[in-house]
């Protein structure tokens, strides 16, 4: 199996950091999240990762080579030209990828800081497409993706959703997706690659697929993660996410 991480965005939101430096390689305990990722993918079995670039695209292909020596995985860049147009490019860009997958494929955000369980729950699920959902979201300081689920299925996928469901939780931008579901994403990009759609975020799509009942769900309450998006994320995932991470067990 292989996974593909989406990296290529500007990352307003982090001000003067991001200006300097991709999320991807921001660092939390001394190690930057593409070295994270790669540790935590490796574990779970994954062959290839490919990462989807854009801005700072040359510091990013800087440190694969590194990364990929040090972890054992290989990493192959895929640059996004148009990275400063709707993210929905970036999920484009990877579209021949994921036209010839003869098997699964994770689809996943890079600014990310997470446990090894939520990972392994991600790749245990029996759904063969297969989101996350933490149920203990805030929307205090932040507008998160919400996920309601009726009928023991994913509903509705968008920011300020309001409404009853059996429950609802925070989108964590990781998912794992069978051949049905990497069809669906081939479609719902390729819909949108003319006109004002191109400016589209990529989660348009991906709500497209969560409408049309295509997504199961697991619950990962109470494991670990953070997204990286505003500075003060940085403090809490340094300070409150990383104690909280399990050591990544030996592989059996």
């Amino acid at each position: 199996m292989d996974a593909i991480v989406y990296a290529a965005g500007r990352g307003f939101r982090l001000g003067q950091l991001s200006a300097e430096c991709p999320k991807i390689l921001l660092e939390i305990g001394g190690k930057t999240l593409l070295e994270r990722h790669a540790e935590l993918l490796v574990w779970a079995g994954i062959r290839r990762l490919h990462i989807v670039t854009g801005h700072l695209r040359e510091v990013v292909a800087g440190a694969i080579q590194a990364v990929s020596r040090k972890t054992g995985l290989e990493i192959i860049e895929i640059f996004n030209d148009a990275y400063l147009e709707g993210s929905v490019i970036s999920m484009a860009a990877s579209l021949p990828l994921i036209r010839a997958a003869r098997e699964p494929m994770l689809l996943m955000d890079g600014d990310v800081l997470y446990d090894h369980r939520l990972m392994g729950r991600l790749m245990g699920s029996a759904h063969g497409s297969t989101l996350l959902i933490d149920r203990g979201y805030s929307t205090a300081d932040d507008d998160p993706v919400l996920v309601p689920v009726s009928g023991g299925k994913p509903v509705e996928f968008r920011k300020k959703w309001t409404g009853t469901a059996e429950l609802v939780g925070e989108s964590i931008g990781f998912f794992k997706m069978d051949r049905a579901g990497l069809d669906g994403i081939v479609r719902e990009t390729e819909a949108r690659m003319v006109g004002e759609r191109r400016k589209e975020s990529y989660d348009e799509v991906l709500r497209s697929l969560v409408l049309a009942g295509v997504f199961g769900y697991e619950d990962v309450t109470g494991i670990p993660w953070t997204e990286l998006d505003f500075p003060e994320d940085l403090e809490f995932a340094e300070t409150t996410t990383l104690p909280r991470l399990e050591a990544i067990p030996a592989r059996h």
